[in-house]
């Protein structure tokens, strides 16, 4: 607020109070659109408790450029816990299609099982309200599956395990 305090010391209370529910949503509109644009604002909107370490930042930036189309191809190799698959399994499939909800995701895992698991949390943020506070993003009505599900503007989300058929699904 002390960026715009320069612009409203010379108002009074009056104008003030006129003018400050508009700089409010002003406020909130930027905050929104950080977390739109920035994946690691958005990891910590919809994960408050979440504790991010140095590893964590260098990963997000790899997601980042990913988003951005400045990387084709990456390959991350950490070690067991340290959120390789809340990121890109879970996390950034969602932050991807609420940012374009026409994009279309398979999630391939080693087991259908934990494809499907990744699925239903993908599914189920994307019902959450800290996610339809930043994203107009909706699943489509007759969407159930947890492993098999569309957006309302034709976004899809596919999971499978080694395997499993993915033959003639294409994929952004």
């Amino acid at each position: 607020m002390n960026e715009i305090s320069k612009f409203t010391d010379f108002l009074t209370d009056e104008e003030l109070a006129t003018v400050a529910p508009m700089l409010e949503r002003l406020t909130t509109l930027d905050d929104r659109a950080e977390k739109q644009k920035d994946f690691m604002s958005f990891v910590n909107h919809v994960w408050p408790q979440f504790i991010e370490g140095r590893h964590h930042k260098v990963y997000a930036e790899k997601l980042q450029a990913v988003a951005d189309g400045k990387i084709k191809r990456l390959i991350i190799n950490m070690p067991p816990r340290h959120t390789k698959s809340e990121f890109a399994s879970y996390l950034f499939p969602t932050w991807l299609m609420g940012r374009d909800p026409t994009k279309k995701i398979i999630q391939a895992t080693h087991t259908a099982d934990l494809a499907i698991d990744f699925g239903r949390k993908t599914k189920n943020l994307v019902d959450e309200e800290k996610y339809k506070e930043l994203f107009t993003t909706r699943l489509q009505e007759d969407s159930q599956a947890a492993g098999k599900w569309k957006t309302d503007k034709g976004g899809e989300y596919f999971a499978a395990g080694v395997g499993g058929a993915i033959t003639g699904r294409g994929a952004d």
